[in-house]
């Protein structure tokens, strides 16, 4: 099994939608750190899972420096986001999204 991780930063702005009161609602940004995980038994015809610049181009160039909800059709939490990425890869099996230094979501498919 071949597995290639992807690590980026991405600065993107958010407010969420809560069923509860939090400052959080407000528009704020972010410096999120994105890390990919993807893998296959087989390598492509080019001899690799994936292409590092394709993951790029699928995630950071959709998602960095816009603000997440003129984007993206669901409440842009980190859990959230981190599932949309792994839908936009085919290989992609994990996702993790660090929004600040002590949050970070994961997301992996079963």
């Amino acid at each position: 099994m071949y597995t290639v991780i992807k690590r980026m930063e991405v600065s993107a702005s958010h407010c969420l939608h809560l069923s509860y009161r939090s400052k959080c609602e407000n528009l704020h940004g972010h410096n999120w750190i994105i890390t990919v995980y993807c893998r296959s038994a087989e390598l492509n015809e080019n001899g690799m899972v994936v292409d590092f610049s394709q993951i790029k181009e699928l995630v950071k160039e959709k998602l960095d420096h816009h603000n997440l909800n003129e984007i993206l059709s669901f409440n842009p939490t980190a859990e959230n986001i981190a599932r949309w990425i792994c839908e936009q890869i085919p290989t992609c099996f994990k996702v993790s999204v660090q929004e600040s230094e002590a949050n970070i979501a994961v997301y992996e498919k079963d």
